[in-house]
């Protein structure tokens, strides 16, 4: 059975390998400091009730028939007991996972990149990956357009008169309404997380002010 090998990186090439599931598995941390441990590791994050709320979109559209948000995320919800065991919540519990990275990889080889800020400023958040990587700035303001409808910005090169690459279907769909009681919570829930993973990382990602909660 013929199985597709990724070519050898050659001499001034970069290999690079996107899977957001890594940074939540528990075991990931481990395999990839013993294959290599000099990588530099890219992480994109957002504000963790934004994340979750998204993550139950994406869901929804595809199984229609599931429990409402307001289900999922509480155990007991007369108590206001968050349901952190479901992946919507705890895949936000960032400070969780960069614990079990930072056992591993010092965080100097990790670059934390915010998805907010990656939508209103991408060519400011795309200079400090190039950066990171020690790569010249090559990607700047003039190879994005912003897409009102979709909410993302879109990837265009400067000399080609073509239509602008965006996200596809799955990426930008409209949230369904959640109550705002339960968003209230879960950023209450999410809050002593977040300042912990602010604390962790050296990055005030202001979440909080975001939300309004100053």
């Amino acid at each position: 059975m013929e199985r597709n090998v990724m070519p050898k990186t050659l001499d001034g090439q970069i290999t690079m390998e996107k899977t957001p599931s890594y940074f939540v598995t528990n075991e990931a941390p481990k395999r990839i400091h013993s294959m290599a441990k000099d990588i530099k590791l890219i992480v994109v994050v957002r504000n963790p009730v934004t994340r979750a709320i998204s993550d139950y979109t994406q869901t929804l559209s595809k199984k229609p028939e599931i429990p409402t948000f307001e289900v999922l995320a509480f155990k007991n919800r007369t108590l206001g007991l968050i349901d952190a065991s479901w992946s919507a919540i705890r895949i936000g519990i960032y400070a969780l996972h960069l614990e079990n990275w930072l056992q591993y990889f010092p965080l100097s080889q990790i670059l934390f990149v915010s998805g907010e800020r990656l939508i209103v400023d991408p060519a400011g958040e795309m200079a400090k990956v190039q950066d990171f990587l020690g790569l010249k700035r090559v990607v700047t303001e003039k190879h994005f357009y912003f897409n009102k409808t979709k909410g993302f910005p879109c990837l265009k090169k400067p000399e080609d008169s073509s239509a602008p690459r965006c996200l596809g279907k799955s990426k930008g769909r409209t949230h369904p309404r959640i109550d705002p009681d339960v968003i209230h919570r879960l950023r209450k829930f999410y809050k002593p997380f977040n300042m912990m993973f602010y604390q962790m990382t050296g990055q005030d990602f202001q979440w909080e002010q975001e939300e309004g909660d100053k």
